[in-house]
This record gives C-alpha cells, sequence and structure tokens, in this order.
C-alpha cells in the first residue's frame, strides 16, 4: 500500500543493474556539479536500496539528497525524499518521524502544485492511520489520495488507494466491498505492469478468501503472490504471504508446516528489520508454539510480539500523528486568512451593526423576564422538594456500589491470587519439562548411532509419560519407545523412574540382552515404588531393540516390533506383562532376527493408534497405522516422518490429543 517517490527502476526486479546505472550516473553528475541532478541520483540510488529492503543506507541516501536539495533551494524536488524519509520511517515503525516527514511533503507539494506527490502521501498517511484502526482518517485520506490521482490519471497511485480502501473494508467485515476494491487495484497493477503491486494484490484477495474460510483460494493466491514477490525480490511481501500461509496450516491443525512457514518468514523479517513484518511474524508464531505446548518459545515470541506492538502503538506515535493533523490543518487556514482578511472586514462591519440591534432587543425582554422570575422561584421550590428525594435514593444507590465494589475488589484478588499460583504451576511444570528433556537423547547422538532414523515424539502435555531412550555398549546399539502410566506431570515422574531402571541395567549390571534388561529394569522399578506405603501400582509398557550389524534382537513389555520388508508388515508380539508390579511375571522374551538391506523397523508406543479423529471421530486403529507406513516405504526417514506427523494431525483436527505419541524408525 505505501509508496515511495522517485525516478528509479524500482520493483522491476533488477535492481542490480539499476545500482550500477545509478551510481555511474551520480558520478558523473557530481564532476559537472549539477547539484539539482546529484539530489535526484542520490534519491533515486536510495530507492534501490529501500527496494533491497537495506533501509540503513537508504535513510542516508534520502536524507543526503534532502539537504543537497535544500542547498540548492529546489522545492520541485525536495519533496521526494521527504515522503521517501517518511516511507523508511514507516516501514521501521517510528510513526512520529513517518507522519513528519509526509506532512513535510504534503506541505511543499502543496505550494509547488505537485497533486502527485500528494496523492502519494495522502496514502501513506492513510496507511498510518489504517495501522493504529483510525478507519474514518484513513478512508478520508485514502479518498482524498484516489481523487487527486483520478484528477491527473496516475493508474499506479489509483490502485494504491483503492487497496487502501479495501483494507478498512476488510478489517471491518465487508468482504464483498473489499474483494471489489482489491479486484480493481489488481487489474489496474497487471495493465501497467507492477509487479510488486501485483503481489500485494494477490495476497490481500488471499487474506479475504481466508476470512472467509476458503483455504484453497487463499492458499492460490498467498502461492502466487510469494511466485511475484520473489521475481521482484520483494522481502517484505514474502514475510506476509508466508505468514499467512503459515495460518492457514494453523488453521487446518497441521502445525508442523505451519511452523516451517513461520519460520521461514522470521528469517527473512530478521534480515530486513521491518518492525511491522517481525511483529505479525511474532504474533502468528507465538500462537502455533502454543498450540504445539512449545511453551518457552511461545513465552519467547510473546515477548517479542509485545515488545515490537508496543513500541508501533506507542502513545509517543499516536500523539505526534493527532498533533502533526491539527498542525497541517492550521496552516493550511493561516494561509487562507490571508487572502480573506478583506472580506473579514466587511463582515465585522455587518457584525456591528446586529450587535446594536441585539441590545436594542434585549431591553425590552429585560422587563418580561422580571415578571418570569417569581414563577421560577415557585419552580425551584418544587425542584429543592424532589432534589432532595433524588439525594437519599443516590445516598442509597452509593452506599450499595461501595458493597458490590468491595465484593469485586475481593473476587478479583482471589482471581489474581489464583492467576499467581497458576503461573507458578506453569513455571514448575516448565521446569520439569527441562529436567525430561535432559534424560533423553539428543538429536545428535541419535543420528551417530543410527543414520537412517527418525523420532517423532509429541507429548500430550509440557511434560510426557512417554519417553525414548538409546544406548551404546560393546558395539551393540540399544534404543526403545517407552508409555509410562498416565501423560503429564505423574507420567513424567514414573518416567523418570523407568529411564534410570534401564541405565541402571546397562550401565551398572552391563546388560545388552533385551529380554534381561527388561527383567533387571522390571526389578528396579519394583523395588523403587516398594518403598512407598501406598502400593504404587504404576510402571510402563515398552519395544527394546538391540542392533548390532544386521543383527536385530528384541523384546517388549506390551507393545510390538514391526519389521517392514519388500512390502510387508512382520509383526513379533510383545509379552503381555508390563514393567511393573504383576501378579505372575514371567521373564520377558528375546525375539531375534537377521536383517536385510532396505528392511525398516518401527517401534511406538499406543498414543498414535489410539487418537480419536476423522470424519466420525473414532481411533485411528493400527491397521490404518500399517497401511501409512507400507504406504510411504520409497520415502526417506525424516521425509517418513513428516508425512506420519501430519496424517496425526490432520486426523485429529479440531479434537484434542488424548495421549502421548512416540514413534521411532529405523532403516537398514
Amino acid at each position: 500500500m505505501f509508496k515511495q517517490q522517485g525516478n528509479s527502476h524500482w520493483g522491476s526486479g533488477d535492481n542490480d543493474n539499476a545500482l550500477k546505472c545509478y551510481s555511474e550516473s551520480l558520478e558523473i553528475r557530481e564532476e559537472i556539479g549539477d547539484k539539482n541532478d546529484i539530489a535526484e541520483s542520490l534519491n533515486s540510488i536510495g530507492l534501490i536500496y529501500a527496494a533491497s529492503n537495506d533501509y540503513d543506507n537508504a535513510l542516508k541516501l534520502f536524507l543526503k539528497s534532502l539537504k543537497t536539495y535544500q542547498e540548492n533551494g529546489e522545492k520541485i524536488g525536495i519533496s521526494k525524499p521527504l515522503n521517501n524519509l517518511g516511507f523508511i520511517y514507516h516501514q521501521k515503525g517510528n510513526f512520529a518521524k513517518a507522519i513528519e516527514y509526509y506532512y513535510q511533503s504534503i506541505k511543499i507539494n502543496e505550494e509547488i502544485g505537485n497533486k502527485k506527490g500528494n496523492a502519494i502521501a495522502m496514502c501513506n498517511i492513510g496507511g498510518i492511520y489504517f495501522e493504529q484502526k483510525e478507519y474514518k482518517k484513513a478512508m478520508n485520506h485514502f479518498n482524498e489520495g484516489l481523487k487527486i490521482s483520478e484528477e491527473i490519471g496516475n493508474k499506479n497511485d489509483i490502485a494504491s488507494n483503492l487497496t487502501g480502501k479495501g483494507n478498512i473494508y476488510e478489517d471491518q467485515g465487508n468482504y464483498n466491498d473489499a474483494l471489489d476494491h482489491y479486484y480493481q487495484s489488481l487489474k489496474i497493477r497487471e495493465e501497467i505492469g507492477n509487479k510488486n503491486g501485483i503481489s500485494a494484490s494477490l495476497n490481500n484477495i488471499g487474506n479475504v478468501f481466508f476470512e472467509q474460510e476458503n483455504y484453497d483460494n487463499a492458499l492460490e493466491n498467498y502461492s502466487k503472490s510469494i511466485k511475484m514477490s520473489k521475481q521482484t525480490g520483494n522481502k517484505r511481501q514474502m514475510v506476509e504471504s508466508l505468514n499467512n500461509i503459515g495460518n492457514i496450516y494453523l488453521e487446518k491443525g497441521n502445525y508442523y508446516k505451519a511452523i516451517q512457514y513461520g519460520k521461514r518468514a522470521k528469517i527473512i523479517a530478521d534480515e530486513i528489520g521491518v518492525l511491522v513484518k517481525t511483529k505479525n511474524n511474532a504474533e502468528f508464531l507465538w500462537k502455533v508454539y502454543k498450540k504445539t505446548t512449545d511453551y518457552k518459545r511461545s513465552l519467547e515470541m510473546f515477548e517479542l510480539y509485545i515488545k515490537t506492538r508496543d513500541s508501533i502503538n506507542s502513545i509517543e506515535n499516536q500523539k505526534t500523528v493527532i498533533q502533526k493533523e491539527y498542525q497541517y490543518q492550521y496552516e493550511k487556514k493561516a494561509a487562507t486568512d490571508s487572502i480573506m482578511a478583506i472580506e473579514e472586514i466587511k463582515i465585522a462591519d455587518a457584525l456591528l451593526a446586529a450587535e446594536k440591534a441585539e441590545n436594542k432587543r434585549h431591553q425590552i425582554e429585560a422587563k418580561k423576564q422580571e415578571e418570569e422570575k417569581y414563577f421560577l422561584f415557585g419552580g425551584l421550590a418544587l425542584a429543592l422538594i424532589f432534589g432532595g428525594f433524588i439525594f437519599n435514593r443516590f445516598r442509597i444507590t452509593a452506599k450499595q456500589k461501595l458493597i458490590i465494589e468491595g465484593q469485586k475488589e475481593k473476587v478479583d484478588e482471589a482471581f489474581d491470587e489464583l492467576e499467581e499460583k497458576n503461573q507458578e504451576i506453569l513455571d514448575s511444570i516448565s521446569y520439569a519439562k527441562r529436567i525430561q528433556s535432559a534424560i533423553l537423547p539428543p538429536a545428535k547422538i541419535v543420528k551417530e548411532y543410527l543414520k537412517d532414523s527418525f523420532i517423532l515424539y509429541k507429548p500430550k502435555d509440557i511434560v510426557a509419560g512417554d519417553f525414548y531412550w538409546l544406548e551404546q555398549r560393546d558395539g551393540k546399539i540399544m534404543f526403545a519407545a517407552a508409555d509410562c502410566t498416565g501423560h503429564g506431570v505423574p507420567g513424567a515422574m514414573v518416567s523418570v523412574v523407568c529411564n534410570n531402571g534401564l541405565n541402571r541395567s546397562v550401565r551398572e549390571h552391563g546388560l545388552t540382552d533385551p529380554g534381561k534388561i527388561l527383567d533387571k529394569t522390571r526389578e528396579i522399578v519394583v523395588q523403587e515404588f516398594e518403598k512407598s506405603e501406598e502400593g504404587v501400582q504404576d510402571g510402563m509398557d515398552i519395544a527394546l531393540c538391540s542392533l548390532e550389524n544386521k543383527k536385530l534382537c528384541y523384546a517388549g513389555a506390551h507393545n510390538p516390533l514391526w519389521i517392514i520388508r519388500k512390502g510387508e508388515v512382520l509383526e513379533t508380539k510383545a509379552d503381555k506383562q508390563p514393567i511393573g508390579k504383576f501378579r505372575k511375571p514371567k521373564p520377558y522374551t528375546t525375539h531375534t532376527f537377521e536383517l536385510e538391506k532396505g528392511d525398516a523397523i518401527y517401534i511406538f508406543s499406543d498414543g498414535y493408534a489410539d487418537q480419536f479423529g476423522g470424519e466420525k471421530e473414532k481411533k485411528f486403529k493400527s491397521k490404518a497405522f500399517k497401511k501409512l507406513l507400507l504406504s510411504i516405504q520409497d520415502k526417506t526417514m525424516e521425509q517418513q516422518k513428516i508425512i506420519i506427523d501430519d496424517t496425526f494431525e490432520n486426523w485429529k483436527g479440531e479434537l484434542e490429543q488424548i495421549d502421548d505419541v512416540c514413534v521411532i524408525g529405523v532403516k537398514i
């Protein structure tokens, strides 16, 4: 929506060649010594830097251009860098400085009759009011800008002001009018070949479809917008469109893809340093991380969002916008007053004559008022009586209000105390997550020992009952997917005990046979829980593997092993007894396999298959899980992880995740 002024190839996508040409032109003009031409070259080079999102260098060049024009007393040229400086500060979120430069530009444009410059400045000021939700003022500026643009036949500026009006209609939920203005703008921009404008219009159209929950059309327009932005190198628009696509996936419950698009947008937003884009991206990532219960990252993004939002919407900025508007209107009126001075003398004489006639009329009415005052005293007495009644009612009402306010204060205090307690609990759980994360093997270690593998780990809450485990001893790589009793905090506490049991079985007792590891782990876990006087019955289900070259050993407590070989699932069932207290415990069975190249091993907890979802809100079930794994055997393990995750999220939809999920895949 916002526009810069100058005679450059801004937005053409050939910024490198344009920069080279303008730099050579500047050198020649400096040799000649024509200050107006030098100032114009500086302004044009500044536009190239702005188009490349290098706002710091653009700012220096526009200031230098302004100073050169001022030294030469060239008012026609001055308005260009003034408007461009406003644009740069606008993008940085400094509305105070932006509005100052915009109004300086308008003042000079009116003096020299530069209607085109005013149309641009009006559109830009309208953009500031729009961002501050001052819709009436924004609409006035867009209408004024549109009127001027139509008068001089400038199609580019007509499209920009139409877009501004469309933004307001969209924000107010008037989607038909919004689309109408966006399509008008798109048509004009396509006619004149304004690629940056086309990209913005496509994004805006996508926004309306998104609001109408027409996600397919929204995605189509956003994708076209990104493609066009890449051609022109318009990184600001790319950030916006990437965020918007992320929002579609967020609405669809596909959090993995949402985060991927959000991260891509953040990289570009950090690179270009545009405050508004950083704010929008932080707001999006805050929401999507919250959905995935990644509260640490969610909090980081929330803090960044608040920081940038407060900076943009600061009281200082808003006050300056208002002050500059009144200053502009006052100065405009002062100029008009000097022209109207003679007329005002005539008006003053007429007012004097009218005042004499008014004095005579007052003398006649004075006598009449004397007669009426007696009636007023009577009315006053009645009013006092009625006032006494009203005062009494007011006193009763005030007393009741004090009681209600006292009760409200107590409720507020209780609420604040509850909120504080909740925050303390949340902080404690978040710290517990750090402890639990410390017992999980780092991704680097997993990849070192299981090179072609993936681990999909999706806790239901901040902390989890599921965990994955890996150890290496005597040339054997042992790995497991475990599911402890419960989830959340209780499950996490049990997981620490069970993880410790596995570690001790290998590290202290030197075991590498899966069945014997499970036997010893059960013994350790039962001993730990028997210390309690309350008879704790908790434990875990687990699938445990030991891999040495192509020799695989497996033992399981309730959780099976699947080996996919040549399009067939070879399932090995687990022992039907948990790691924990059991009425008639038996030694766990170790199963041994000679693997073949291309075999894929899968172990998992029951959270994936038990998840409710789909059209009928039923369980996903093991049969569908097998079918899914068979269908993706031509994919890499990392690709499989993404597909398995996406399938889970799409199946779950808006339903709550019912249990922790842990899936491990290894390709031979």
